[in-house]
């Protein structure tokens, strides 16, 4: 079986890796290719991931290159995990909406839209090359946004799937705090991607016992501070809302406190330079301590299952993906991209059923969905007016002062990677 990552020098990919390592009962890797423009990252990451095989004894072959169309020929699967425009490009998506007084954020309000409309035509753009390299390939997307650059994949004909950490996350940290095994622990996990609540943790399944009650009650302030919210927001809503509704719960102060500390992005351009330092010493063969706080745990653990699955060779029945709505929430369109269980095989995910869902969260799913309808559009037909909408639309923004000034910047800072501005 042959994989390749697309963005292989990412500081991300030994995580990737190790999990292919540790994890080749459930996925027999046969080759590896990294795939990245940067050469030089590549070569440090790649000669990384061959010492982890080494170490643990996987027989594999990783090999690394520079030319997309080689490096995807012949792939049972692509992972995505690119990032157009690089951290320089993220420190400014987190940057510039603060002067309108908006969240700056990388992949949700005016920076995730800015993300967005510089990345949904490379991907498409990968995304032929593999379609013609191999058909049968399955895409598994883990590039942000995700929802909207699945969508954009599945509606170019695409078999593809996104992914994200935040569900296994949540998996992992309830685990722990119930001290139960991970594979226990079931989540009702329903919105859309970077726009999820966990409405229950039931124990053994889909229709296991629902220890949520139990959990925040014995547990809340502990995933309260977790998810940088208060406490007693979780015990009025009774529900476990993902990191990323901070932004939307708590939206002035958090555009108060990024205002006064420097940017993530700028914490993780000098995290990468340091693991970059790491990952040529030939001594290291395993990852670091410090990947852990670059991001994307558990990354690895969710790619192996989904890639197990989709290529039929084994894989949990039951996973998180970002796929098409096709009624699951009946209050969104059928192509709609939501992030929910779905059963899981060689075909493709199937949603589980969602019950009716509360107001509360149904409204704002559909807002952003709407808004993703309007940024997509914008990704792949360009245009300033595209643009203002799609910022008018999204609840972070809704003014038409506030898109205004927000649009000018967007396209001030992104000229360069746009065709049409």
């Amino acid at each position: 079986m042959k994989l390749a990552v697309v963005g292989g020098g990412s500081t991300y990919t030994p995580e990737l890796v190790d999990g292919f390592a540790r994890l080749r009962d459930t996925l027999a890797i046969s080759e590896l290719v990294l795939v990245d423009p940067a050469a030089d990252r590549l070569e440090l990451v790649g000669g990384l991931a061959r010492r982890i095989f080494a170490r643990q004894g996987h027989p594999g072959r990783i090999t690394t290159t520079s030319d997309l169309d080689a490096g995807v020929e012949g792939a049972d699967a692509v992972l995505l995990q690119l990032r157009v425009g690089g951290q320089a490009a993220r420190e400014r998506d987190e940057t510039w909406p603060l002067e309108c007084g908006c969240v700056g954020q990388e992949t949700t309000g005016a920076g995730g839209l800015a993300k967005a409309l510089r990345t949904v035509p490379v991907v498409l753009d990968i995304a032929e090359r593999v379609r013609r390299a191999n058909p049968d390939a399955w895409i598994i997307d883990f590039t942000n946004p995700v929802g909207i650059v699945t969508r954009a994949l599945l509606q170019a004909g695409h078999k593809a799937v996104g992914l994200c950490n935040v569900a296994i996350g949540f998996q992992r940290k309830f685990a722990a705090l119930l001290d139960v095994a991970p594979g226990a622990v079931h989540l009702d996990h329903v919105g859309l991607n970077h726009l999820t609540w966990e409405l229950g943790v039931r124990l053994g399944g889909p229709e296991g016992e629902n220890v949520l009650p139990r959990l925040l009650a014995e547990h809340g302030d502990a995933v309260a501070d977790d998810l940088r919210l208060p406490r007693r927001l979780l015990d009025r809503l009774g529900v476990v809302p993902s990191y990323y509704l901070r932004y939307f719960y708590g939206h002035d102060a958090v555009v108060r406190e990024l205002a006064t500390k420097p940017s993530r992005a700028a914490e993780v351009a000098a995290m990468e330079r340091r693991l970059l330092a790491m990952y040529g010493d030939p001594a290291l063969d395993e990852k670091p301590a410090l990947l852990a706080e670059r991001g994307g745990a558990f990354y690895s653990e969710a790619a192996v299952d989904l890639a197990a699955s989709l290529l039929g060779d084994g894989g949990s029945p039951v996973q998180v993906v970002n796929t098409y709505n096709n009624g699951t929430l009946p209050f969104l369109a059928d192509d709609a991209v939501i992030e929910v269980q779905a059963r899981m095989d060689k075909s493709g995910p199937v949603p589980l059923p969602v019950p009716a869902l509360d107001p509360l969260y149904a409204g704002l799913i559909a807002n952003v969905s709407a808004y993703e309808d309007l940024a997509l559009e914008a990704a792949l037909r360009g245009g300033r007016d595209r643009v203002f909408r799609a910022l008018l639309a999204h609840p972070l923004v809704g003014q038409y002062d506030h898109a205004e000034g927000l649009t000018d910047r967007l396209l001030a800072h992104n000229r360069e990677h746009l065709s049409w501005a």
